[in-house]
């Protein structure tokens, strides 16, 4: 039986389990990083297999590590809480992998969906596809038509029906013509993959136990297998630093088409950088050199301007960003906000209409409306031990190069003097002056231009 999730993905039968591979150890990648964290879009590519599987809506997902297991777990908890890691302690195959999770999903009465660590592109129309297949068929497969077909094993098939996979190095020269090849990911009951795991042998040019004997285990038990074809584009795999940047660019080229389509603007597309999150709303520009990393939200109607940096942050609908702009984690920016050049925010919500223009750092602070920010102005959040947070009200007028030495309170309508030091609560439609008188003394400039003069002569005669 097939349900459907409240985003539209189909579920495989009453319930689903994914099982993601993360075990290998990535040679290629020449790294003590393991494989699967290796960066696309400023994440690892772990997470968008658990992306992946959190479309949906599972029962549980289950990790299966194995080299550099402890980071593999602790990127696992950042990006899926409640997801269980699993250990494979010998790497002997792929089946074997899976058979690890057995420990946790033993008795589960549901459907198993196995993904990759290291496949970071399946996507989620293909995963419903695949729920269809499988409410029509106890094993289905994934694969793709190659052009290159390569090394990847092959899908031997008799019309609908799937007969088996054979890996290249056990596969004959007549197999080895095939273009239709395995991607490895496939779906099945829980209870039926885990007893033909069971059954499967190393007899192969290996020597591993093959997740891809179950096809021909499963037909022996006169159980139905059949194959779902996708692009080959979801399928690449990444093993090596090349790789890896061709999955970058291709990410990269895939989220610049979908944000145009969806009525972005950008001026110069292969100079924008998202990441595997970022949304924008229609009608907003983004200008060249931009990049977007983990956690950012723009609204409709906004501009972020050439060479910003956006993480973790909110843009509301008509914000104007940049150019050279730095929004970091918890900058929230309310509708029409501008945010000027070398302007650095940070765990700030500025209120609607207020502006930060010019040269300034504004961190664990709060910002009425219609405020004016200026230019050079910090927040002196951080006293060496603990972060204290600024209040500026609406309609405020901050001087410029002004130091606001938190914790401190800006009232409604208040003005501070360019140049001031503000260690004090400053009331309602008060001006505040914090700064010494200047004193001019007469010819003073002349005489110390010549004592450094003579002290310069004296150190230069004392090392010639």
């Amino acid at each position: 039986m097939v349900k459907t999730a409240s985003n539209g993905i189909k579920e495989l039968s009453m319930g689903i389990a994914v099982v993601i591979l993360a075990a290998g150890k990535g040679t290629r990648m020449n790294s003590d990083l393991p494989k699967v964290l290796h960066p696309i879009a400023q994440v690892p590519m772990l997470a968008h297999a658990i992306k992946s599987a959190q479309a949906t809506d599972p029962d549980h997902i289950v990790v299966v590590a194995g080299n550099g297991a402890d980071a593999v777990r602790k990127a696992t908890a950042e990006y899926a809480p409640d997801a269980q890691v699993v250990l494979q302690e010998e790497q002997l195959g792929t089946g074997h992998a899976v058979a690890q999770a057995k420990a946790v999903l033993g008795d589960y009465d549901g459907d198993i969906l196995v993904l990759y660590g290291d496949t970071p592109f399946i996507s989620d129309q293909t995963i419903a596809n695949i729920a269809t297949a499988r409410a029509n068929a106890d094993l289905v497969v994934l694969g793709f038509h190659a052009a290159d077909p390569g090394r990847y094993g092959r899908l031997v098939t008799d019309g609908d029906t799937l007969e088996k996979i054979v890996e290249y190095k056990d596969a004959s020269e007549e197999e080895r013509a095939i273009t239709l090849c395995n991607s490895g990911v496939m779906a099945a009951r829980a209870a039926d993959m885990f007893d033909w795991i069971d059954a499967t042998g190393n007899e192969n040019a290996s020597g591993e136990y093959y997740l891809t004997d179950c096809v021909e285990i499963a037909r022996t038990r006169g159980k139905t297998t059949i194959c779902v074809i996708c692009d080959e584009a979801e399928t690449l795999g990444v093993n090596s630093r090349a790789q890896l940047a061709e999955a970058e660019a291709a990410f990269q080229s895939r989220a610049r088409a979908e944000a145009m389509e969806n009525g972005v603007t950008l001026y110069a597309p292969d100079t924008v950088h998202f990441a595997y999150d970022t949304v924008i709303g229609r009608d907003t520009v983004v200008e060249q050199n931009v990049v977007f990393a983990p956690g950012v939200t723009v609204e409709s109607g906004a501009t972020i301007r050439a060479f910003s940096h956006l993480e973790g942050c909110h843009v509301a609908r008509g914000g104007i960003i940049g150019p050279y702009a730095r929004l970091r984690p918890g900058a929230e920016l309310s509708e029409d906000v501008r945010i000027g050049n070398f302007v650095e925010i940070k765990n700030a919500l500025i209120g609607e209409g207020s502006k930060v223009n010019h040269l300034s750092y504004v961190g664990d602070a709060e910002i009425g409306s219609g405020s004016n920010i200026g230019a050079g102005t910090i927040t002196c959040n951080y006293d060496g031990v603990m972060k204290h947070k600024t209040t500026i009200g609406n309609d405020v007028f901050v001087g410029s190069n002004t130091l606001l030495v938190a914790p401190v309170t800006l009232g409604n309508k208040s003005m501070t003097a360019t140049g001031a030091v503000i260690t004090k609560d400053v009331q309602a439609e008060a001006l505040a002056i914090a700064r010494v008188d200047q004193v001019n003394k007469p010819r003073m400039a002349v005489k110390l231009f010549d004592i450094l003069r003579k002290r310069k002569a004296k150190r230069n005669s004392e090392t010639s």
